[in-house]
């Protein structure tokens, strides 16, 4: 059986289309040869100042060729890629990097006086790669990563080689908790993606079976989302392990006016999303203005991390009927949990899936299947290719990753009911749950109502403490700019629409939610910034009681 390294997956694309373009940065250009001979470079690089079998490499870049360029280097190298969020402060940085005992970062120029702030406190670190993006100099403890890069030559390989069991370690912060490193190993990784993938490599082939299914340039996707972040990455991988080219955004801050402006100009085939927090200003320039942008090369628009909703994908369809909206139900522990695909035809409900083959719905407590149409809650259970665990926590991976009937599985702890027709209603993750007066309500599935109010742009509901019912359910709302709604209005359009026990009894009006660059939300910030706002006065008012005062105007910012 093949052994599945994707270092050995993209040199044997390269040797097959070396000519064919492998990442567009606006006007830079790299073909599949060149990609191949910069990764080479520093690879060799980063071996030369030291690096052992497996040791760390810390990828602290926003989107750009050099990111999954020398995600390629540390592989070819026989080490492991740790993903950086770049919006971390210098004591999460640390934590992190310290945590996943890296030896070598690779930054983006703009991070220098934040690292400078930070490197002595992490003397493991030995190689620092600064990448220029025009900010300032090089500074002296650090190597210029062009140069590395240009140095190039024969193909590389480190004197311990690479294997399948090479690691890939993808740093998830959750919702709650310090980030954990889950880790892949990369034979496992490249068959779930693969099997994902809209071009399949025949596993049974090995590297025979690549050259074989690369006839020419293949697919162009844009990951509009972070490469730090598992949508992002495993999207691009995929792509990019069928001879396909990554197109990364020049703007820093997401611009839906140049990923659309981009899909047009580059012929671009997918587009990688996270949930509403993308498609909302991507269905908003497009309702702006119609007819501008060409998307007839746009066969397929995937998103996963953050619930799609359905008013959304039917906005976008309206502009591209014969594209797929696939909603792929994911997580950084767990790939393949579920899917759902929405074309011209149909819009697929908000968080209704199919389950994928290796998933069961269990009892969190006995592992019994929920039967379908019983409206009862279960937990997903993933089995088959998963990770290895969380890096350096027994514990958590314990808990994560356990047993049913001697099959080992993978339970981040999402929750759903099963319909009798065997599809899933995703309730959300489990972490997050808001339990009042013994009823547990979903935060997610009170967000996506207060969303469908027409004056709602994004919502976050959060538990917080109450003497009487132990948690009670309020939520921070981000309006349209220029709408307005009051509290008593929104609370009303929640009861409309689910059990009264869901309804916030107290919504805060917020300039912006502040989703991290993936889309996610930060609900501990939340939680604390709402018992502060209700401590200095907030509001006194209970769910259902009027709302005495003017309505609330979003800012445009």
């Amino acid at each position: 059986m093949t052994d599945w390294n994707f270092a050995d997956v993209w040199e044997a694309v390269s040797e097959v289309v070396p000519g064919a373009p492998a990442q567009v940065h606006g006007t830079r250009r790299i073909t599949w040869g060149e990609l191949d001979a910069r990764a080479n470079g520093v690879a060799r690089t980063l071996v030369g100042a030291g690096a052992k079998a497996q040791d760390k490499v810390a990828q602290y870049l926003y989107n750009g060729p050099e990111y999954l360029e020398s995600v390629f280097a540390t592989m070819k190298a026989g080490l492991a890629p740790v993903n950086t969020n770049y919006r971390y402060t210098e004591d999460e940085l640390v934590y992190l990097w310290d945590n996943a005992d890296v030896v070598a970062v690779v930054f983006h120029g703009t991070f220098t006086d934040r690292i400078e702030k930070v490197r002595d406190r992490l003397p493991r670190i030995s190689t620092w790669l600064w990448v220029d993006d025009s900010s300032g100099p090089c500074p002296d403890w650090a190597t210029s990563y062009e140069a590395a890069a240009a140095s190039g030559g024969d193909p590389f390989s480190a004197p311990w080689g690479r294997s399948g069991d090479d690691l890939f370690l993808l740093y998830t912060g959750g919702t709650t908790g310090m980030p954990k490193g889950v880790m892949w190993r990369q034979d496992d990784l490249f068959r779930r993606l693969n099997a994902g993938n809209i071009i399949r490599v025949p596993e049974d082939d090995g590297l025979e079976g690549v050259r074989k299914t690369i006839v020419g340039a293949g697919p162009v996707i844009i990951p509009a989302c972070p490469l730090m972040h598992g949508t992002g990455a495993f999207t691009a991988m995929g792509t990019m392990a069928v001879g396909g080219c990554v197109v990364t955004l020049t703007q820093r801050r997401f611009d839906a006016t140049e990923l659309l402006d981009t899909v047009g100009r580059e012929n671009v085939n997918v587009l990688a999303i996270v949930g509403d927090a993308f498609a909302k200003p991507i269905l908003a320039a497009l309702d702006a203005e119609p007819g501008r942008y060409t998307l007839s090369t746009l066969l397929a628009i995937i998103s996963s991390g953050v619930m799609w909703s359905e008013e959304t994908k039917r906005g976008l369809l309206r502009h591209h009927p014969t594209m797929m909206l696939i909603d792929a139900f994911s997580s950084s522990e767990a790939l393949g949990m579920g899917t759902s695909v929405s074309t011209g035809s149909s819009a697929e409900h908000t968080a209704h899936f199919t389950l994928g083959p290796d998933v069961r719905v269990v009892d969190p407590e006995t592992n019994a299947d929920i039967v379908p149409g019983s409206g009862q809650k279960g937990v997903l259970a993933l089995g088959g290719r998963n990770p290895l665990g969380y890096y350096k926590d027994p514990d958590k991976t314990a808990a994560t990753f356990r047993e049913i009937g001697g099959v080992r599985y993978s339970i981040p702890g999402d929750y759903a009911t099963v319909d009798a027709d065997g599809s899933i209603q995703l309730l959300g993750r489990g972490s997050v749950v808001i339990n009042t007066g013994g009823e547990k309500v979903f935060p997610e599935e009170v967000e996506e109502v207060l969303k469908r109010h027409p004056a709602v742009n994004d919502a976050v509901a959060i538990g917080i403490p109450d003497d009487r019912f132990g948690e009670a359910v309020t939520a921070a709302v981000e309006l349209r700019p220029g709408q307005q709604a009051g509290e008593a209005e929104l609370v009303d359009h929640v009861r409309s629409l689910l059990a009264a026990y869901k309804a916030p009894r107290h919504v805060r009006i917020v300039d912006s939610l502040g989703r991290s660059p993936s889309g996610k939300l930060d609900y501990g910030r939340h939680r604390k910034e709402m018992v502060d706002w209700l401590a200095a006065g907030g509001s006194t008012r209970s769910a259902g009681t009027p709302a005495p005062g003017p309505t609330v105007e979003a800012s445009q910012g």
